[in-house]
């Protein structure tokens, strides 16, 4: 009934908007003792099977077809009928909706993403999964310089399990893959936390999850603005958070395909944004540059009320292209066009530490990113002048620096089990693995 009910907008039997034209009318003495009408036979379902021209295939875009009638001649079809018909072959229907799983177009000339041609020493040291913190060195020497670019890196991110991507160690061809799937300029990638795939947000507005191994789109998310920056929640990785620029932030449920939450106010381009150990918070950092409203530069945001935490917490009047949650401590940064970057406390009311901050380094206009070791001991960050710097994170002290590039390096990334190597990249394309 709920099914009818749906169909007819309410009305309960089939005979109140109109009547059988093929059946005479039947005059019947309409008095007090007269017998109760005999109902009609219940109708029974017959499954429907249409003609195999009614479906070509593929693709699965059927026209819709009228409405069956039965052989026998001049029998009526009720709108009862009609309805469960038409509710019968819905599923067939559906498939024409759904998008067709499109192919990234792959590179033929790219090797393998298995470990089974990698270096016997970093085959060794994925394998024994060293403790955080039990190499007390820093990354000196460059292992392995990676080429295949050809304009500036914007991102680089590890695979925690085992866009280009890149097989760095393999003693043949390093390039596992060449993803070309965007129609415009990438702007973020990050790995899925439960499978071999990625997820990648360009200015051709659209968020995109690629299945590495196979080099197919497995769903494409629309955006009505460039994306900039995406993030997976740490507590759910079925969740994405994606900032663009208009400044919308909108988290995303790749099951549905849908936006599940939207978080309002006035921002600039979202340059970044980074999820709280519990998923249950993040922070967003904005473009203010035209609207002049510095205190809206860092925002901290709660998940589940869609609110504010506080939008003063960085008052001065510095864009600020990363932020980082510190992986032990509660605490996280904030990479500055100042030239430095500053630290907060990540508990209410977020205050700044006025007293410490880790400079030497420069950002002049860069998309410069900063990232924490897996002990959190070491701040590395990438640098105007194309270098790596390392800091000590309780003093604030220089430890090292790494002349990496030749012009800015954009970004630095920990390796995610092996505590002494990183992958560093450049504003000229450049990729280079320092141990």
């Amino acid at each position: 009934m709920d099914l009818l009910s749906a169909a007819y907008g309410g009305a309960t039997s089939d005979e109140e908007d109109d009547e059988p034209p093929s059946s005479p009318p039947v005059a019947t003495a309409l008095t007090s003792f007269a017998p109760p009408p005999v109902k009609r036979p219940r109708w029974e379902y017959q499954p429907y099977l249409p003609p195999p021209s009614s479906f070509p295939q593929p693709p699965l875009q059927a026209k819709a077809a009228p409405p069956p009638t039965s052989s026998a001649s001049g029998r009526y079809v009720s709108k009862r009928e009609c309805a469960l018909l038409a509710a019968s072959r819905a599923p067939v229907d559906a498939a024409s909706h759904l998008p067709p799983q499109t192919t990234a177009e792959v590179d033929s000339s790219v090797g393998s993403i298995t470990d089974s041609n990698l270096r016997a020493d970093i085959l060794h040291s994925l394998r024994c999964q060293p403790k955080p913190g039990s190499s007390k060195s820093l990354p000196s020497k460059l292992s392995v310089s990676l080429n295949g670019h050809t304009k500036a890196i914007n991102c680089i991110a590890w695979s925690p399990t085992h866009v280009h991507v890149w097989n760095v160690w393999d003693k043949g061809n390093t390039t596992a893959r060449v993803l070309k799937h965007h129609t415009a300029a990438v702007k973020d990638v990050r790995w899925s936390p439960h499978s071999l795939s990625l997820l990648s947000g360009g200015l051709d507005c659209s968020v995109q999850l690629i299945d590495v191994v196979e080099g197919k789109v497995i769903k494409v998310f629309k955006e009505d603005q460039a994306v900039e920056v995406i993030k997976f929640n740490p507590s759910n990785p079925n969740l994405f958070l994606s900032g663009g620029s208009n400044g919308s932030l909108r988290l995303w449920d790749i099951r549905s395909g849908l936006v599940t939450k939207e978080f309002h106010r006035s921002l600039g381009t979202i340059l970044d944004i980074e999820f709280s150990a519990d998923g249950r918070q993040f922070i967003s950092s904005t473009d203010t540059t035209r609207s002049n409203i510095s205190e809206n530069t860092i925002i901290v945001w709660d998940v589940l009320r869609q609110v504010p935490l506080s939008n003063q917490v960085y008052t001065e009047a510095f864009t600020c292209p990363c932020v980082r949650y510190h992986p032990h401590e509660a605490s996280f940064v904030v990479q500055s066009n100042g030239n430095y970057i500053a630290i907060f406390s990540s508990r209410p009311p977020f205050k700044l530490n006025k007293y410490m901050r880790f400079e030497g380094h420069g950002v002049w206009g860069f998309p410069i990113k900063c990232n924490f070791s897996l002990n959190g001991r070491e701040l590395a960050s990438g640098s105007s002048d194309g270098s790596i710097y390392f800091f000590d994170y309780k003093s604030a002290r220089l430890l090292w620096k790494i002349e990496a590039f030749k012009e800015a390096c954009t970004d630095v990334v920990y390796h995610p089990i092996i505590p002494n190597v990183i992958a560093s990249c450049s504003w000229a394309g450049e990729i280079s693995i320092f141990e």
